[in-house]
């Protein structure tokens, strides 16, 4: 990579890499495959950089790899494990007290769900993505993912009922 190019690159790994890894923490429920999945994603796009040139291109094509990347790790995986610990691995800061509880109740939440459960709930609510966009990310029919946001609701409510009735956590 040359340095102009590679230059840009930094520039947009240390603008977007937070909110890239909030998104691949939601997708996996663990912080160091989020961590894994954002660092795969990066190497995709440093080896595509200089064909890409607007910036919210760059920011799809970045996201989209960390989809599929997603998508091929619960697919490869035969059995999920989870792993619990006695202490959440964030500490909450400063003056959000009043949503930690229902950070900390989400989280044990989500891990709760399926890889595939976490990822339609992601794209469909954190993403905003439609139901059509979802399916072709996954490449899934359109039904299915209804389905699964479906019943990934249905679980996560079971999960956390006291989410009943919270519409957004900042």
């Amino acid at each position: 990579m040359d340095p102009g190019f590679e230059a840009g690159f930094r520039e947009f790994v240390v603008a977007r890499s937070g909110a890239l890894f909030r998104t691949a923490y939601l997708l996996t429920g663990d912080r160091h495959a989020a961590e894994d999945l954002v660092q795969s994603a990066l190497a995709k796009t440093a080896a595509r950089w200089r064909g890409l040139r607007d910036p919210a291109a760059v920011e799809g094509y970045v996201r989209r790899a960390m989809y599929h990347e997603q998508v091929s790790w619960w697919r490869r995986r035969s059995r999920i494990t989870e792993v619990s610990t006695e202490q959440p691995p964030d500490r909450v800061r400063d003056g959000h007290a009043e949503t930690a509880d229902l950070r900390l109740v989400m989280r044990t939440a989500l891990a709760r769900l399926t890889p595939r459960q976490r990822t339609v709930l992601v794209l469909r609510y954190f993403e905003d993505l439609s139901e059509t966009e979802i399916a072709r990310l996954l490449g899934i029919g359109v039904g299915s993912v209804r389905s699964q946001i479906h019943r990934s609701l249905e679980r996560l409510r079971k999960a956390a009922p006291e989410l009943d009735g919270v519409r957004e956590m900042r």
